[in-house]
């Protein structure tokens, strides 16, 4: 066996998110790294979402708006938000995302920003009619590269337990 081969009966971890017991009440997980939003991404998920806003597609109508260019489509940001904490959180623990409680955007994304996400347990539960699963409440806010809260949004999501095998 060579020195770069696996060993046969090395410890193997698999990446994955945390089981329901395994979320803590009160903590806050920072997902990194963050995701630098470019024009194309920006383009290319409000074309094809068909949301013709011109605030999102049209670069002179854009400018005289009153944020003067144009804006990332605040789903692709809610989207974004969602996405940069499954591997930490939710990656093959998740049954079902449940629903949103609330989302607002106190400023939007540009082009060139860089989205950070940290999520906060905010309450979680067994299932009454599930056995062997629970509810998550997280509360996800979204900061750009100078710390200013992009989005927020509660969610409830329905995570397995750890298996008893």
């Amino acid at each position: 066996m060579s020195d770069t081969a696996p060993a046969e009966n090395a410890k193997r971890i698999t990446q994955r998110g945390l089981w329901f017991e395994e979320f803590e009440l009160g903590a806050i997980y920072e997902h990194r790294p963050g995701r630098t939003i470019t024009e194309a991404d920006n383009v290319l998920f409000t074309t094809q979402t068909m949301n013709t806003q011109a605030l999102h597609l049209d670069a002179a109508y854009a400018a005289g708006s009153a944020f003067g260019e144009r804006l990332v489509n605040s789903m692709f940001t809610l989207s974004t938000m969602i996405g940069l904490s499954v591997a930490q959180l939710t990656q093959g623990t998740i049954v079902a995302n449940l629903g949103f409680s609330e989302v607002s955007f106190p400023k939007p994304l540009f082009h060139g920003d860089t989205l950070y996400v940290e999520t906060k347990i905010l309450d979680k539960r067994e299932s009454k009619s599930r056995p062997g699963e629970g509810i998550v409440t997280l509360e996800h806010t979204g900061r750009n590269q100078h710390g200013d809260v992009v989005g927020i949004a509660v969610r409830q999501t329905l995570v397995q337990k750890r298996p008893t095998t």
